[in-house]
Order: C-alpha cells, then structure tokens, then sequence
C-alpha cells in the first residue's frame, strides 16, 4: 500500500513535466553552428501530405491489382483503414504475417496480423519456436526482402497504404477460402503500388488538386527563408520528378522557391544515388527536355537529374560534419550518409506529435507511472518463495501484463507505439537512435532555435549506472524546467 501511494505521488510532479511536441531531440550531440549547408528531401520533409493521399495510393493500386493482375473483383469491397497500421512494422513474406519486432528481434505478441485479424500467442510461437526471429530472417539494410531475407520493413510513410492493402487482399482470400501463394501476393501488391508511383498517377493526382492532398501548415517557407537569410546554403535531393516538386514548392513556398537553393536533383534513385558512382548528373530543363553535355559544375537556378553522391560531393567539396540532410526514410534518406560521410542528419518523424500528446495525458501519465511501481514490486518480492507472497506476486504479473495492453492500445489498439513493444525500444526506433543526429516532428520545429544552438541528447542512466543525477534537458523540451523523476 505504502508503494501504491508512494507512486500515485509521482503523478501530479510527472504531469508537469509535460514535453512539447515542437521540441528537436537529439541522439547525438550536434550544434548548428557548426552546420553550413542543409539538404532536404521533399515528400514528408519539405511537402506535407493529407490523408487523402493514402485513400488515394489505396484505391488505385487496389483497381490495378483487379484489371491488370487479374485479382478477385470483390477486392472493390476494401477500403483503405487510417490508423490500422503503423510505420517501422515487419512483414512476412512467405506467411504472410504483419507485426511489430522490436530491438532485440522480438516479436511483440499481440501484434501479429494475418490480414485484418490477430494471430493467437499460441499460434505465434508454434510458427517462429519462439518469439525470436534470427539475424538472417530480418529484412536486410535497407528493409527489403531479398537475397533470402524472409522479413519486409515497411519505413517509410507512403508504406501505410501498402501495408493496408497486403491486409485486405489476404483478409479476402482467407475468408473465401482461396488458395494462394503469398509470395507472389506480395510481389503484386508491391508492383501495383509502385505503378502508382512509376507511372505517374499519384503524381498528376497531387497536381490536379493540391488544397485536398498537400497540408500547408508546416510552416516549411518560414524554415527556408530563415536558414536563406542567415547566409545558409540548401540544396534538395529527392526521388520526384521535377515537375510534380516544382507545383509542390509553388504552392507551399511561392514560384521563387529555386532562389532558395543552391542545388536542385530530381528523380535521384535514393538510396541507389548514395551508393551507385556509375550514374551521371544530366541536366534537365523546366520543360523536362534533358541535355546531353556532360556536368562540370552544379549550378544555381538549374535542375539536375540522377547522378550520385560521390560526384555530388567532387563538385561540391561539402563534406562531413558540416552538412545536415533531412529526410523521413531513417535507411533511404539517412543511414548510408551518417554511416559512410560523416553528414549530419535529421529525421522527420510526424507520428510524434501524436505520441507526445498521447504521452502527456492525465490517463497515460497514471497507467505509466502505476506500471513502472507494478515492476518494481514484482522485482523485489519475487525473492520471497512462500505461498502467499507468490500469489501476491502472480496477481501482480496479472495486472502488469493487462495493463501493458492497455497502454499498447493508447496509441494504437492493434501494434501499439511507433517507438515501443512494451518496455523495449521497436526496431524502429532503434535504427532511428543509430542513423539520426536529430529528431523532431516537422521542420517547423527549427523556428524554435537560433543557429548557434547545440542540441545534447538526455543522459539516460545504463542499466549498471546509478540513477542519481537527474536527466538533462534541452531547452524547449520541457514545458516546464522541472527536474524529470527517474
């Protein structure tokens, strides 16, 4: 009882200790006075989009599955599902299972798919001998699944619909009692979404109407203009084509937006662009006519295509610590420049506001703070082996383990946090805390910084430290200054 209480103490100082969901986290330490030059990708970093889109990239990848793979036309039934999925989830391929692995390559029970409805713990562990899915299984650097990799990542944000639409097409099949071949599923539902990209289609959708599709609340101009006016230099690499980026930027920046940028590469091939040294840069022109000269230069106010990283950096001697690079895919975007350039880089990660404001509620504060007094007494009565404190103890496992479902379900009733599978960091967040200097929600949280700030990431005790110094925030992580309770 005295434990109880002494927890539900902690609430109301916790409560205060909110965080702001405009606040820039850090993984490594970085200042931004050192930063000279910033890069940008465009979907979901420079161009925010609506939900609309996935509805969108849902429906018609779905009609082409019908018309040009030649798929059941009760697939028309299915609609795309806001907030059944989330970003970092593995699939895979040939059981055709979706779920939520965590840092150590965990599977989080009660949160294995086959198409819209969960898989039974039993079933689970019967499949992997296990929850533990081996080295060689995972999806390899980059997420995909090849060369023997059974497991698919799905990392970035245009992955939602696809996700979605995997679900639906095995729900159908399943509940008609069709016999399929999940590979190949999943390769056509793969190729169909790509179609939407390849052939231009979400594209031409987009332009034809930008009020339904792009969100102009990220302040994304205010970020460029701020970084232009303090004599940064800024460059964009993204994997769109220029005239999809160019309506994009007019209609969030204004048509003087290529003032703003010292480069300008579109149709980039990321991450092939950051590792293939055999691709040139070509010159294309705002009518999308390609030039044939070879590059000796990038210039200012001109558009290139393609190329490569390596070329990039001979042209333009921006090298190591001194560039910062945004984007929202952690592998795509982020890993092979922090991992073989030494840039500095930034991940957009929108689903935080969400989780913050989720974290710094009344109910999940109590659920939180009563689940980590829970562990503790379970911790330290489990060395008394009478009968009766046993029983305690197993009520408390009970309740410990209810309770951690219902926090998973806070944030989303099927696979729970972008960032947690329970306790333990999702896989996730741990190629995020790896690939990514800095972290924040949208760019617009920069607007809450000057260009001489050093961002220091929070000294978390190890698991053999002393937790006696309180934890270090940043300024403008906190909504109060009042110490965190460890």
């Amino acid at each position: 009882v005295r434990n109880y209480l002494n927890t539900l103490s902690l609430i109301p100082v916790i409560s205060k200790n909110s965080v702001n969901p405009n606040t820039i986290f850090a993984n490594n330490e970085m200042s931004l006075h050192d930063i000279e030059i910033y890069g940008f990708d465009y979907d979901y970093t420079l161009a925010f989009y609506s939900r609309h889109l996935h509805t969108l990239i849902f429906n018609i990848a779905r009609d082409i599955l019908i018309q040009e793979h030649r798929y059941p036309e009760g697939l028309r039934e299915y609609e795309y599902i806001p907030n059944f999925v989330v970003r970092g989830l593995h699939y895979d391929v040939q059981k055709a299972l979706l779920m939520k692995i965590d840092a150590f390559h965990y599977i989080q029970l009660g949160t294995v798919y086959r198409g819209l409805h969960p898989v039974p713990d039993k079933e689970v562990i019967a499949m992997y001998d296990g929850c533990h899915v081996p080295l060689e299984n995972m999806s390899d650097f980059y997420g995909k699944s090849s060369h023997g990799h059974t497991m698919k990542q799905f990392m970035d944000i245009f992955s939602l619909p696809e996700m979605n639409l995997l679900c639906c097409v095995n729900d159908y099949f399943m509940k008609h009692n069709i016999d399929y071949e999940p590979v190949h599923l999943y390769k056509d539902v793969k190729a169909a979404i790509g179609d939407v990209h390849v052939k231009g289609i979400m594209y031409r959708a987009v332009e034809a109407d930008m009020e339904n599709y792009i969100s102009y609340g990220e302040q994304t101009h205010a970020v460029l203009k701020k970084l232009y006016e303090d004599g940064k230099k800024m460059f964009l690499i993204t994997n769109s084509p220029f005239d999809f980026v160019d309506r994009g930027m007019n209609y969030i920046v204004g048509k003087d937006w290529r003032d703003l940028f010292d480069i300008v590469i579109v149709q980039a091939d990321k991450p092939g662009f950051f590792n293939d040294r055999r691709k040139p840069f070509r010159r294309v022109t705002d009518k999308g006519v390609l030039h044939w000269d070879r590059i000796h230069k990038l210039e200012k106010g001109k558009i290139y295509k393609q190329g490569n990283l390596y070329e990039f950096l001979r042209l333009t001697g921006w090298r190591g610590s001194k560039v910062l690079y945004f984007g929202d895919h952690i592998y795509s975007d982020l890993a092979d420049l922090t991992l073989k350039h030494g840039w500095r880089t930034g991940a957009i990660i929108p689903e935080l506001r969400k989780e913050i404001k989720i974290m710094n509620t009344e109910q999940y504060v109590h659920l939180m703070t009563w689940l980590q007094g829970l562990t503790g007494l379970i911790e330290h009565m489990q060395v008394h082996r009478d009968p009766a404190s046993q029983a305690v103890v197993q009520e408390w496992i009970k309740e410990r383990e209810a309770m951690r479902s219902q926090t998973k379900d806070i944030f989303n009733s099927q696979f729970g946090s972008l960032f947690r599978t329970y306790h333990n960091p999702t896989y996730f967040s741990r190629r995020l805390s790896r690939f990514a200097d800095i972290y924040m929600a949208s760019l617009s949280c920069l607007l809450n910084y000057d260009f001489q700030h050093t961002f220091f990431p929070r000294r978390t005790p190890l698991q053999h430290e002393s937790p006696f110094w309180p934890e270090q925030t940043s300024a403008g992580h906190r909504e109060t200054q009042t110490p965190d309770i460890i």
